[in-house]
C-alpha cells in the first residue's frame, strides 16, 4: 500500500498539517519537528512526485490572515497595510473572517495551516489563554497578533487599558459623573475586556461610580428597542457613553437620533479606533484614535522578519504603538467643569500592564 501523508503524520506524532509545512514550508518549522518529519518520510518511503522540490525548500509565500470582520473598517485598515507590503514583497494573502465566533476561528486558523501558509497574522478572541495558539507555539508556526494586547505571544497593539484610562478622563475632565461604557460581547474581545478595566479605573480614581459594561451584539447595525430605552430614559441616565469602537458608537449616535436626543447637547459621545469615517459625520466622532494601518504594517514587518531571518531574538513579543485622543465635537462640558478635573485624577501607574 502506498503511504499517505496521514501515515507520515502519525509515524511521526505530528498533525498533518505540521507535516505538509515541514514538506511543503520546510524553514517555518521547528528544526526538531523537521528532522523527525523526514526521518518518518524516509521510514515510510513517502515520495509523492513533487516531494524531492519541495524538501529543497520552495516556499509558498502565502501568509494567512484572520480579522473578526471586515464590517469594521478598523480591520480593513490594518489590512490595507498589510497588503501593501504583501504586494511590494511578492507574497499572496489569503483572509478568513470569524465575525466573533469561536468555532470559525478555528476553523479558519485550521483551514489556513493546511494551505501551505509561511505564517499568519491573527486578531483573535483571547491571545493570553488561547488554545489554538499554543498549539502553533508548540507547532512552530509563525504568526503575529494584531489589536490583542498581550506581552505573552508576539503581537502588535496600542495599550487598550491605558487609552481607555485616558478617554474617560477627558469625559470626567468636561465634568461628566455619569459615564457608561458600551461593548461588544466582552467574552468575545479581550480588547474590549481591557477597555472596560481602563474605563473602571479612571472612575473610581475620580471618586465615581463604574458600571458593568452595557453589552451588545457586534454584527448589529442598530440598537434594540430596550437598549435604547435603557440609555435615555430616567434621571439618572448617563451624561456620557463611552463606545469600545468607532463603528459602535456611530450606531449608538443613529439610535439616538431616531429618538429625539442630540449629539452632544443631551448626551456626549466616545467612540475608539479613530476611524477616518468618523470625521465626516455630523457632529464629527471624538474617538480615542490608534494607529490601525501602522499596526498591520508593523505586524507585517515582524511576521517576515521572523520567516525571512532578520527579526532581532532579543526583541520585546510585543510592540505597543502609541494612541492619540481626538476630540471632535461628539462631547460637550457639563456646567460647572474645568479643565483643573484633570490635575484632581491621579495617572495611572505604567507598570504591569
Amino acid at each position: 500500500m502506498i503511504p499517505t501523508i496521514k501515515d507520515v503524520a502519525a509515524h511521526a506524532g505530528f498533525s498533518i498539517a505540521t507535516v505538509s509545512r515541514a514538506i511543503n514550508a520546510p524553514h517555518t518549522v521547528n528544526p526538531v519537528t523537521l528532522d523527525k518529519v523526514r526521518q518518518s518520510i524516509d521510514a515510510l518511503h513517502f515520495r509523492p512526485s513533487p516531494l524531492g522540490r519541495q524538501l529543497r525548500g520552495e516556499r509558498s509565500r502565502l501568509i494567512g490572515v484572520v480579522l473578526p470582520t471586515l464590517a469594521n473598517p478598523v480591520f480593513a485598515e490594518c489590512l490595507q497595510g498589510i497588503d501593501e507590503l504583501a504586494s511590494a514583497q511578492g507574497y499572496r494573502l489569503m483572509l478568513m473572517t470569524t465575525q466573533y465566533d469561536a468555532d470559525r476561528e478555528r476553523h479558519a486558523i485550521d483551514t489556513l495551516r493546511t494551505q501551505r501558509v509561511e505564517g499568519m497574522i491573527l486578531t483573535v478572541a483571547d491571545a493570553d489563554t488561547h488554545p489554538i495558539l499554543d498549539e502553533l507555539d508548540r507547532d512552530g508556526l509563525l504568526y503575529v497578533l494584531m489589536h490583542n494586547d498581550t506581552v505573552r505571544r508576539p503581537s502588535v497593539s496600542v495599550d487598550n487599558r491605558l487609552a481607555a484610562y485616558d478617554g474617560v478622563r477627558m469625559l470626567i475632565a468636561h465634568g461628566h459623573r455619569r459615564i457608561l461604557m458600551l461593548a461588544g460581547t466582552l467574552a468575545a474581545s479581550d480588547r474590549a475586556r481591557l477597555r472596560h478595566t481602563g474605563y473602571v479605573q479612571a472612575m473610581q480614581q475620580a471618586g465615581l461610580q463604574a458600571a458593568p459594561a452595557l453589552e451588545i451584539d457586534f454584527n448589529a447595525d442598530e440598537l434594540a428597542p430596550p437598549v435604547l430605552a435603557h440609555l435615555t430614559s430616567g434621571a439618572t441616565r448617563p451624561t456620557a457613553l463611552f463606545c469600545s469602537n468607532d463603528l459602535l458608537a456611530m450606531v449608538v449616535m443613529r439610535g439616538l437620533r431616531r429618538a429625539q436626543f442630540d449629539v452632544p447637547r443631551d448626551m456626549s459621545i466616545l467612540g475608539f479606533d479613530g476611524l477616518a469615517v468618523g470625521e465626516l459625520l455630523s457632529p464629527p466622532l471624538a474617538s480615542i484614535s490608534a494607529p490601525n494601518r501602522e499596526i498591520g504594517c508593523a505586524a507585517w514587518r515582524r511576521l517576515t522578519g521572523r520567516i525571512e531571518g532578520t527579526y532581532e531574538c532579543d526583541a520585546s513579543l510585543s510592540l505597543t504603538l502609541p494612541h492619540t485622543l481626538r476630540e471632535g465635537a461628539t462631547i460637550a462640558a457639563i456646567a460647572g467643569a474645568s479643565d483643573g478635573g484633570v490635575a484632581r485624577v491621579r495617572e495611572l501607574p505604567q507598570a504591569g500592564r
